[in-house]
Order: structure tokens, then C-alpha cells, then sequence
């Protein structure tokens, strides 16, 4: 059986989880809403304020379906309740960030400052011109729209300019040396 996907999802207080006719989940907190169709070979099951996920068929697709799906629901009763978060930090002379809005505005070396609208469900929080932080629920969502941003100027390995996450860390390269 799956290490991860036996494991009980304890429902914190103030979340309610609907099971809806068409295989989908719904799970509602204090933060919003997230939902999500189940596999047909994955049982959901909610017994005295906890979720149990398991599978019908011990097959190698099953077994590796069992563990995702039951994460998954995880991630989504975690949103619901608390949110997620990532840091980016900007390094760089002269780069900075700064909210309009809802609007993020970048400027990092271009021309033209670049505006980033966030999509629905996503908020963006800027700390000293150089800390945005990316808040939402739904966990995917906000890993993907960190990225972009991240997108927009990749950390430089020679000087380590650009946009990275909060404590990863960029392997410098040696430049070229002077012709003696």
C-alpha cells in the first residue's frame, strides 16, 4: 500500500468538503474555494472529520494514482485554510518591484518597466522593492506564476543579476581573464 496515500487528511476547523455527482471534489475554507475531478479507480471517503483515499486495483498506475491524488486533496484542503506562498528576491543594481494595484511592476534592466497582471485566486506583495511574494490557494497556481515572473530575468551566473527564488542559491562562473 502507499506510504503517502494511506495516510488520513485531517480536516481543519472552519473547512467543508462536498463531494459533487460528476467524480469532482469540492473543498471550501476561509481563504475561497478550490475543486477537482477524482480518478474513477480512487475512492474518497470522509469519516469523523478526517479523509481517507484509497484505490481499487493494485496495478502500477493505481498504486502511483493512489499517493497523487490523496497530495493533491491535501494541497487543496491546505489552500483553503492557510494558503500557499513563494519569495522571489530581485538582485541587481537598479532593479526593483512595485505594486499598481493589483498589478506588479518590474523593472529589471528593459527599456520598459514589464507589468504582470495576476490571474484570479493570486495576490502579490512587494517588501522593499527587492521581496515580491505570490500568494494564493491553489498550490500549482502559484508555483506557475512565480516561475513566469522568475521567467522575466533568470538569475546571471557570472554576477548573479536577476530574479530567484528565496534561498536558492546561483553557481557563479569565473569570467574570462585579461589576454597577458
Amino acid at each position: 500500500m502507499s506510504r503517502i496515500g494511506k495516510k488520513p487528511i485531517i480536516i481543519p476547523e472552519g473547512v467543508k468538503v462536498e463531494f459533487l455527482n460528476d467524480r469532482r471534489i469540492k473543498i471550501i475554507g476561509k481563504k475561497g474555494a478550490l475543486e477537482k475531478a477524482i480518478h474513477p479507480g480512487i475512492e474518497v471517503k470522509i469519516e469523523e472529520g478526517k479523509i481517507y483515499v484509497s484505490r481499487r486495483s493494485e496495478s502500477k498506475f493505481y498504486r502511483a494514482l493512489h499517493g497523487l491524488s490523496r497530495s493533491l486533496i491535501e494541497g487543496m484542503v491546505k489552500g483553503v485554510s492557510e494558503g500557499f506562498e513563494k519569495t522571489l528576491e530581485i538582485e541587481g543594481v537598479g532593479y526593483r518591484a512595485a505594486t499598481e494595484g493589483a498589478k506588479l511592476v518590474l523593472q529589471i534592466g528593459y527599456s520598459q518597466p514589464i507589468k504582470v497582471d495576476p490571474p484570479e485566486n493570486i495576490e502579490f506583495e512587494v517588501e522593499k522593492q527587492k521581496i515580491i511574494k505570490v500568494k494564493g490557494i491553489d498550490k500549482q497556481e502559484v508555483g506557475e506564476v512565480a516561475a513566469k515572473i522568475r521567467q522575466y530575468r533568470k538569475p546571471n551566473p557570472y554576477k548573479g543579476k536577476g530574479i530567484r527564488y528565496s534561498g536558492e542559491i546561483v553557481k557563479r562562473k569565473v569570467g574570462k581573464t585579461g589576454a597577458k
